[in-house]
């Protein structure tokens, strides 16, 4: 026994070794992600293409991302940790080379979705490292260093970029993610040699995973572009994967899969978290801009101080979890939501421009707690062969679910600026009514989160505590 406990404590060890790599990974990652959608009107000018093509540095980037993750995580419930980790930053660094050196929009656009083929190992071990290194109990807090490496990387995204935009041009920004290949020999160094969770032997269901990319490239498409035969697209492409897991013997993913009704409302619940946190990330830009008349500059330094909050109190999230459950944190996760929703509802227009960022920093902290709650009760709910594609499709969900909500986001304010639904028009009100919307939508959360969830947290605190 003692012999045992031993072997789990040195196991925790190197793995909270790995979480602290990963959320320095993060940083970069999340940084890169970030950084082209400053420079797309210029990209746009210099290479006299159309705006919605220059979109695709950071529209194709989602994609491959979104999607990466699903891919690296159905690898790791097959093969070892090491050689995914390291095909992954090697097709990253390639990306940033090719981006540096490119001369070509199309070359630019190759580098960028390399970068993102590459960079979507990132969100992939840092759902997968923290089942199979900590115990259920302990993860909440491995989980939460991912969330403020994230954080961090929101924080220094646009400082970043701003400061090499400055004296550089816009290919220099694929030059800060390069340092994560010096993060390689760490990955290693900590990384068992052998730490497959299934059968390498198997045969990998190629067309399952083109099905499924060929379905999520058809809704973000659709979504950007507002095309009927896109979305059939999405459909058919939808419905031909699910026929096709259904009739090979080794799927990509098993339908067995999403007969699991936690994992199920887990899916549901982190698309819907995803849009709504949105609404703190895209609506408050906006509102700064049109209702209270802010320079771009300073709509940036007004969002910083909620993002560093988010970054100095993440782990602390991740630590009650651990102490007191995952309901304990979702529940004060959603309160600081509501809370940030309510204000915003209640007061925005009306409230002084410096108040803003101190109610974001409910709206940021709230959203890294309940991140990090939602992410833990669905990693319980995947067994160990199935966690690594588990947790990649959760990840993928909530790429896309971003990705959709920002569309919808902006289609709504673009019509308001343009007068074709006066309804919508960005005054002080419309922005009132949407931020309404999302504190009751975060109440109903919180219900469906309590009576799907709940009680087995409870259950999981009474075995600890016992």
């Amino acid at each position: 026994m003692t012999d045992q406990l031993t072997h789990d404590e040195q196991r925790e060890r190197a793995g909270m070794r790995l979480m602290r790599l990963m959320m320095v990974t993060a940083v970069l990652s999340f940084m890169s992600a970030s950084s082209f959608n400053i420079v797309v009107p210029e990209i746009s000018r210099q290479f006299g293409i159309t705006l919605a093509q220059a979109s695709w540095l950071s529209s194709g980037y989602t994609l491959f991302y979104g999607f990466g993750t699903v891919v690296y995580g159905k690898l790791a419930d097959r093969f070892a940790l090491r050689p995914i980790i390291t095909i992954g930053l090697f097709i990253f660094t390639a990306g940033s080379l090719t981006g540096l050196l490119s001369q070509t929009f199309w070359t630019a656009l190759a580098g960028r979705l390399l970068q993102a083929a590459g960079a979507s190992v990132v969100p992939a071990m840092a759902m997968i490292l923290p089942i199979r290194y900590f115990a259920p109990e302990r993860r909440g807090s491995a989980i939460s260093m991912t969330a403020v490496g994230l954080a961090i990387g929101g924080v220094l995204g646009p400082v970043v970029s701003a400061l090499l935009l400055s004296f550089a041009n816009w290919r220099w920004l694929y030059v800060p993610s390069l340092l994560m290949l010096a993060l390689l020999p760490l990955f290693r160094k900590y990384l068992k040699a052998a730490d497959a969770a299934g059968n390498p032997q198997g045969k990998l269901d190629t067309p399952g995973g083109g099905l499924l990319l060929a379905a999520t490239a058809a809704l973000l498409l659709a979504f950007t572009w507002w095309n009927v035969w896109l979305f059939a697209a999405f459909a058919a492409a939808l419905a031909l994967f699910i026929v096709h897991i259904r009739r090979v013997r080794e799927p990509f993913v098993r339908p067995a899969l999403f007969r699991n009704r936690k994992y199920r409302t887990g899916l549901m619940m982190t698309s819907l978290i995803a849009a709504a946190s949105n609404g703190v990330f895209l609506l408050t830009p906006m509102l700064l801009a049109d209702v209270y008349h802010l320079e771009s500059q300073w709509i940036g330094f007004a969002l910083v101080p909620a993002a560093f909050a988010a970054a100095v109190l993440g782990r602390r999230g991740g630590k009650l979890a651990d102490r007191k459950g995952n309901l304990a944190l979702y529940a004060i996760a959603a309160g600081l939501l509501i809370t940030c929703f309510s204000l915003m509802g209640l007061l925005a227009g009306t409230l002084p421009v410096w108040a803003i960022p101190l109610v974001l920093m409910f709206g940021n902290v709230g959203q890294t707690f309940i991140q990090v709650a939602i992410t833990n009760s669905v990693s319980g709910t995947l067994p160990k062969p199935e966690a690594g594609v588990g947790m990649g499709l959760f990840s993928m969900t909530n790429f896309i679910s971003n990705a959709v909500s920002a569309s919808l986001y902006g289609v709504a304010v673009e019509a308001g600026r343009t007068g074709l639904a006066p309804e919508l028009a960005l005054n002080a009100g419309a922005f009132n009514l949407i931020y309404g919307a999302l504190a009751a939508l975060h109440i109903v959360l919180l219900i469906v989160y309590r009576v799907r969830f709940g009680a087995g947290a409870a259950r999981e605190r009474s075995v600890t505590s016992g």
